[in-house]
């Protein structure tokens, strides 16, 4: 049968065709064709189209070496000094079963090679180290095709935070935004939206990291666009109730009691977001926030510490999170200067320091109240300079996002 000259990822791709002996071959005409041919390392044995063994170029030199071994052996049938049972594949096997069979054939595939058949015919012999070539071309090439794939993920993940990035930068005069994946593509997420009187500003945490975790802010995003088609701004709480009602509800993770008595209704996911919204109004100089286990931290201009207020213990779209749970409202009046901090959990649960220890909410604090003064964008780069130290070679643990306002 024609055979195809260039199969893909197929044992035919590591075809060669070296001299072959038959089985009446003596070892005399073996050892002229291995000491003709120094680079011919297995001489295959065929039996007319059959198949029959593999003759290693080490092996029968250093067999045929021996004292009056050649004296002994020359004359005498090749099959002596050949490997009888070698791997033998068809020229279709994909390589991913070769690696499998290899690996059941045990070390001598990586020496002796194995040979492949065409419609039970010898066609070929293919060489242990050529596999192994096969398998690393193979293995980069899906790295390469699934790490393009990531890339152009995070281009369709940025591209949902820049209507929040305008409408930061028209809204605000001292901020900033911190945001670092902890691989290309990451679970944290933020929204932020102006208005006339004030503005609203997410900062999200999705469950899990890279491309699970980037899923999950695809899906919390497009909750949070249609459930503000519907909900007002100045209520976070009540956003937060809509959009684990709809992230429960399309995802069906719902509880046992919500389920209404279906016994064939298996429950395949518990996602969801941890989180803290705010409502900004700046005619009232009031925020309103409701966090679900995502605290905020607020630092007055003339206080000496920093005071953290902490939202409801419930996440959002968790089959543990009730159908109807109710988060709430946290209302704080805000004197000009007044300086707002929110940031995921990548960073307070960050591994590091001498002890190996979480960063934590009191160093977090402490590094706030050094460097209060400095204008937001000198904060950013302060904070996260102490915060990759505190990392050290130790790796990342979470998607980092950290947003900051002195609100004038």
């Amino acid at each position: 049968m024609p055979l195809d000259s260039s199969p893909a990822a197929t044992a035919g791709r590591l075809l060669q065709s070296p001299p072959t002996v038959g089985p009446d071959h003596t070892n005399y005409q073996v050892l002229d064709l291995f000491s003709a041919d120094v680079s011919l390392s297995n001489l295959p044995v065929i039996d007319g189209a059959r198949p029959v063994g593999i003759i290693n170029r080490n092996t029968f030199m250093s067999t045929i070496a021996r004292p009056f071994h050649r004296e002994i052996f020359g004359r005498k049938p090749c099959t002596a000094f050949m490997n009888a049972s070698p791997l033998v594949v068809d020229y279709h096997m994909p390589l991913t079963e070769l690696s499998f069979q290899a690996l059941s054939a045990g070390e001598s595939v990586l020496s002796d090679g194995f040979l492949i058949t065409a419609d039970g015919d010898y066609a070929g012999l293919g060489q242990g180290v050529s596999l192994m070539q096969a398998l690393a071309d193979q293995q980069a090439e899906k790295h390469r095709q699934m790490m393009e794939s990531i890339h152009y993920a995070s281009v369709i993940q940025q591209s949902f935070l820049q209507s929040s990035r305008r409408d930061m930068a028209a809204a605000l005069s001292d901020y900033f935004m911190a945001w670092e994946p902890r691989d290309v593509v990451g679970g944290d997420y933020y929204y932020f939206v102006k208005r006339e009187d004030g503005f609203f500003v997410a900062v999200i945490d999705c469950t899990g990291h890279g491309v699970p975790g980037a899923f999950m802010t695809l899906i919390m995003a497009s909750a949070l666009k249609q459930v503000l088609t519907t909900r007002d701004l100045h209520d976070p709480a009540a956003l937060l109730g809509a959009i684990n009602r709809q992230v429960k509800e399309s995802l069906g993770q719902l509880s046992a009691d919500e389920l209404e008595h279906d016994d064939n209704v298996e429950i395949r996911s518990d996602d969801g977001m941890d989180c803290a919204f705010c409502w900004y109004d700046k005619n009232s100089r009031t925020l309103t926030y409701a966090g679900a286990k995502t605290p905020i931290f607020l630092l007055d201009p003339a206080a000496d510490d920093v005071e953290v207020i902490d939202g409801n213990k419930k996440g959002v779209g968790y089959v543990s999170t009730p159908l109807d749970y109710q988060w709430t409202n946290k209302k704080v009046a805000l004197d000009p200067g007044s300086q707002l901090y929110i940031s995921t959990d990548g960073i307070i649960d960050q591994i590091g320091g001498p002890k190996r220890i979480c960063f934590g909410k009191k160093r977090f604090k402490e590094q706030l109240l050094k460097y209060r003064h400095q204008p937001m964008t000198e904060q950013r780069g302060r904070l996260l300079d102490a915060f990759h130290a505190w990392q050290g070679e130790n790796s990342r643990r979470d998607d980092v996002s950290l947003f900051g306002v002195r609100l004038p």
